[in-house]
């Protein structure tokens, strides 16, 4: 796919930290148009946003909800790359659904990260017919992240459920220093262990994906993931 050859939307950012302005330097190569942010200054007033075609919202897990109800009212297409919202979903779905707009949510927009999950729930199905190994998913992320565990871990957890692993998976967090973000699954019997890792390097990998997501959600309807966004 060239994203530079996509009709150009004009994008909303819901949040303007790291990401938010990550997003915006990489925009032009997927040809977004960044129009406006929605920050502390003008979050509770909506119609001062400008008009846009999709809105990418990398917020907090708290505004998720709130951000979504005055989007899908525009009638805006949303990308949701925030975490730690999984308590509302249900009610943002439906909302979706009653406002009949696209919304493409991951927990991760990584390329890669969409394949390994490809490959957990492979490995966890192979898995669940041996007793013998333990299970575990240990994820590493900055020391500014809030939620623990991340929002990937969680869905690679429920993936390895889906494949029919129904053993214990010990689920564990670190948070320190600056790391963009590492998800480790394994497997573990008295003489042997088992891996299977993602690392991301940096942070532009998830910015990408948002923007891929934003260029290829405009004009459809429904709840879709990158899996969707990336023919999987």
């Amino acid at each position: 796919m060239n994203p530079g050859r996509q009709p150009t939307r004009r994008a909303l950012l819901i949040g303007y930290g790291r990401m938010g302005k990550l997003i915006e330097s990489l925009s032009s190569e997927y040809g977004c148009q960044i129009v406006g942010h929605v920050n502390r200054s003008n979050v509770g007033r909506p119609e001062e946003w400008p008009q846009a075609d999709v809105a990418i919202d990398f917020s907090t897990g708290d505004a998720v909800p709130v951000n979504f109800s005055q989007l899908a009212a525009r009638g805006l297409a949303v990308v949701i790359g925030t975490t730690g919202w999984n308590a509302h979903e249900e009610a943002v779905k439906q909302e979706a659904r009653a406002r009949g707009v696209g919304v493409v949510a991951a927990p991760n927009f990584a390329l890669g990260v969409s394949l390994f999950t490809a490959m957990v729930e492979r490995a966890a199905d192979t898995m669940s017919r041996r007793q013998d190994f333990g299970a575990w998913i240990h994820e590493l992320h900055h020391a500014a992240k809030r939620d623990a565990p991340s929002g990937t871990a969680l869905s690679l957890f429920a993936a390895m459920r889906r494949a029919g692993y129904t053993a214990n998976i010990d689920l564990s967090s670190t948070r320190a220093g600056s790391i963009p973000g590492t998800h480790t699954i394994g497997f573990d019997a008295p003489a042997e262990t088992i891996t299977l890792t993602h690392t991301a390097r940096d942070r532009s990998v998830f910015a990408r994906g948002a923007l891929e997501s934003a260029t290829w959600v405009h004009g459809r309807k429904g709840w879709f993931t990158m899996r969707d966004v990336l023919g999987l």
